[in-house]
């Protein structure tokens, strides 16, 4: 067996553990089930229009109807011309979902250990407990793909950075490239934001680090050759960027024009979200310990809870049926279980009793820039993650880091925290294993560790009895209880809480007992290093594994069929689909935060992280304050609502304004806020409004409509729509779709014409008298012109890799002459 192949072997070994590991947790996959992630089906409701229409015409189409009155599908699965960085994700990802995104955890940080020269073994066993970190499986369970994605790739691009940094400048300037063009492809912009936070302070940490070696041109050059890097993987990945940028403006990530609230007090005028929405998901200070007490605080939303539960038992001794009894417990008590400051949550960022452990004795073992980094990196995470539990420097960030008010669930930065952590647990191993570090300090380490992680437990566990176990939901439920007659069941379910809450102390308890015993022995050798290798990877898998099962199994799959179509049609929905006009419906039961209506219809709601702005705004302005002609100039035709029965119907509006109309008055106001006002008693149908700051070339103007005027919607694409409008006088047309000002052309009789913004959010276009076909083209620049920049970066990037590739080579063949 040549060296060659000796070095490659344990890496290829590793990677088919790698594989086997994420098929097995993931076993389901194997038999053809998909797992039922929730946000995945929202996703599916939102995009159904546009995969249909991909399908029939193999055209992409940027535009869907389905969702929010109309928006682009650039956040919505849209494929570019020449997206080359996606292809090569796609060979990287060749696992069935979700097992690809937990492969990709697993192949990254075991790459970035690696280049930390790090030994494979405990890269390997590293990597596990990186992959099985609570919150990376959670995040998968609820479908939050893009997330997984983008963090799957957080280790690649660092460690091309630190590979740059260690001279091995054309090494880490393509990795950095093509490992950044792959991050920022995952499109999770949020993810990628954060990681960029953690570059900055490895960036500050090693610009200190040369400072005092007096390497400051070194560490300038590096960076010179990184912002290359990654200037090229943003070129790669233009079009997607151009076109998010170019909707997020109009979105609710953008800022808003109105200066007041729908209550009429003042409203706070930012760039981006507000802080009550950034930080309404805030980590509660001392919930930041289950970090390594993973139901310290009651675990997440849906616990598992059985007959030997105190809520159970307390419904017996009541007279209720065991059956019944079991069914409060399983679907209703499990819920309550979470007892922290968030809303809610689907479970704890739990990292590993054993790693946390391990972390703590690398803040005694390891030396060096890496060591700073990766705690500054970590604490960094944690103290944003409390939000408004921390205003200070929550307020200071959404005020003055740029971009930072873009985003929120601002909990999810945590996601650098449990990379930093298990980054600093196995390098504490690799000090734990060296010759090098004297047996005094391994034995230090050691005691401090335990003492600060057992005494931490014993410390919670004595004080147990101080806490209430309440949650802020707690008094709603408890007056449902009362009203029940079961006084006393609300006690009985802090109970279970407390009951939770002493079970992961003493299971936390014992992981780290075991873990310190494992070092002892290894340090007084009477235990092999191969033997502890094992021993703590079974240990990681044991502590992890066991509590990501309560949250993600084998349960969380379903058939393929059914994920595929995954909302059945109602009898509302097939009454519905009767109507074969063109119409929008509006689901009171999902408002606009739910896209099974999306799936079969022209919804006014819909599923996104960032839904267009003007129509969110005539929601909470205007449709909440059961505004009708703002749902007729929508032409929303059926509003699903209960009966008195409860019972869903489709209550059908005759009052629909239509596809298109035309108005024989057109009145300007000042601004944003007068024109939201003035709908308050706008006659929609005869009337329109806009706003002349923002269109200063537009008139007031009357205009003669008789019985004969007429416009009709004549054909429909999504991307394309045809009217045609006869009018014995020139007219002012309205049309019942969203404005937005980028991607569509306007013709009329193939002449191109130009439509401007009314009532706050339609489009509206003068049309001269006679028949005329009109049609709405939504072909937008943004695409072409992203796709020609992402052509030609491709083309370099690929050239920069046949360089680099051709330069290794002749050096090497050098040195062997």
């Amino acid at each position: 067996m040549t060296n060659q192949l000796k070095r490659i072997l344990p890496h290829f070994v590793v990677f088919l553990v790698f594989i086997l590991t994420s098929l097995i947790y993931f076993s389901p996959v194997l038999q053809g089930k998909q797992i039922f992630q929730s946000d995945i089906v929202q996703y599916i409701g939102m995009s159904k229009e546009r995969n249909d229409f991909k399908e029939q015409t193999g055209e992409e189409s940027y535009w869907t109807n389905s969702a929010f009155g109309g928006m682009p599908t650039y956040q919505l699965g849209a494929n570019y011309p020449h997206n080359y960085i996606k292809k090569i994700d796609k060979v990287i990802r060749f696992l069935p979902r979700p097992a690809d995104y937990l492969f990709l955890y697993f192949i990254g940080f075991y790459v970035l250990i690696l280049v930390l020269k790090v030994d494979w073994k405990l890269a390997g066993i590293g990597a596990l407990a990186f992959g099985f970190s609570t919150y990376l499986i959670i995040i998968l369970g609820v479908g939050h793909n893009a997330k997984a994605h983008a963090v799957g790739y957080f280790a690649f691009v660092l460690a091309g950075i630190i590979l740059a940094f260690r001279k091995k400048y054309l090494l880490g300037f393509l990795v950095t490239a093509f490992a950044m063009a792959l991050e920022i492809n995952a499109n999770h912009f949020q993810m990628t934001y954060y990681l960029l936070l953690l570059v900055l302070v490895l960036g500050i940490v090693y610009l200190i680090d040369s400072f005092k070696k007096k390497q400051l041109p070194h560490f300038f050059k590096t960076v010179g050759i990184l912002a290359v890097a990654v200037i090229l993987a943003v070129a790669t990945n233009a079009t997607n960027l151009l076109a998010t940028q170019e909707y997020a403006k109009w979105s609710t990530r953008g800022k808003s024009e109105l200066t007041f609230n729908p209550n009429g007090s003042a409203k706070e005028i930012t760039s981006g979200l507000d802080k009550e929405y950034i930080t309404s998901y805030s980590y509660g200070i001392f919930e930041s310990l289950n970090l390594f007490v993973p139901r310290l605080l009651g675990g997440g939303n849906d616990e598992t809870l059985g007959n030997n539960s105190n809520s159970y038992e307390y419904l017996v001794r009541q007279g209720v049926p065991p059956a019944q009894a079991q069914d409060f417990v399983q679907n209703q008590a499990s819920h309550m279980m979470y007892w922290g400051d968030q809303p809610g949550t689907a479970g704890p960022a739990y990292v590993g009793a054993v790693i946390f452990f391990l972390f703590l004795m690398s803040l005694f073992l390891v030396k060096g820039k890496l060591k700073w980094w990766l705690v500054a990196g970590a604490t960094m995470s944690l103290l944003l993650s409390w939000g408004h539990n921390f205003n200070a420097l929550t307020n200071a960030m959404i005020d003055y880091f740029p971009l930072y008010n873009k985003f929120r669930a601002i909990t999810s930065i945590q996601v650098i925290l449990e990379l930093c952590l298990p980054i600093l647990a196995i390098l504490a191993l690799k000090e734990i294993f060296s010759k090098e570090v004297l047996t005094s300090e391994k034995i230090k380490a050691l005691k401090w560790s335990g003492v600060i992680a057992g005494g931490t437990i014993v410390a919670l566990f004595l004080l147990k009895g101080t806490f209430d176990f309440s949650h802020a939901n707690d008094a709603y439920y408890r007056q449902q209880f009362d009203q029940m007659g079961l006084n006393q069941l609300m006690s009985s379910i802090k109970n279970d809480r407390m009951a939770l809450y002493t079970k992961d102390l003493f299971r936390s308890f014992i992981l780290i007992a075991i873990a310190v015993g494992i070092v002892w022995f290894l340090i007084k050798q009477k235990i092999k290093a191969t033997y502890a290798i094992v021993a703590f990877g079974v240990l990681f898998l044991v502590d992890l594994v066991g509590v990501d099962r309560q949250y993600v199994n084998n349960d969380d799959f379903v058939s393929a069929r059914v994920l595929n179509k995954p909302f059945v049609a109602s009898d509302v929905d097939k009454q519905i689909l009767e109507d074969k006009g063109y119409y929008r419906v509006f689901n009171t039961q999902e408002s606009i935060n739910g896209a099974s209506t999306s799936y079969y219809h022209k919804s006014l709601g819909g599923y996104h992280a960032a839904k267009p702005k003007r129509l969110q705004d005539l929601f909470e302005y205007q449709i909440a304050n059961n505004n009708v002609g703002v749902l007729n100039m929508l032409n929303v035709k059926y509003i699903i609502r209960p009966n008195e029965k409860g019972a869903l119907y489709p209550a059908e509006n005759p009052y629909a304004n239509g596809p298109a109309w035309f108005v024989s008055t057109l009145k300007s106001v000042e601004n944003a806020d007068t024109e939201m006002k003035a709908l308050n008693d706008l006659d929609v149908k005869s009337t329109a409004v806009f706003n002349k700051t923002a269109f200063e070339h537009i008139s007031e103007n009357t205009f003669m409509v008789d019985s004969t005027s007429s416009i009709r919607l004549k054909n429909y694409q999504p991307n394309k729509l045809t009217y045609e409008s006869s009018n014995s006088h020139n007219g002012l047309a309205v049309f019942s779709e969203m404005y937005y000002p980028h991607g569509w052309k306007v013709t009329i009789d193939g002449k191109e014409a130009t439509e401007f913004r009314v009532n706050y959010a339609l489009r509206a276009l003068e049309i001269p008298s006679g028949t005329h076909t009109i049609v709405f083209n939504f072909d937008p620049e943004v695409v072409k012109t992203g796709s020609s920049i992402s052509l030609a970066s491709n083309i370099l990037l690929l050239l920069c890799l046949i360089g680099g590739i051709f330069y290794q080579f002749r050096n090497k063949r050098e040195v062997e002459a």
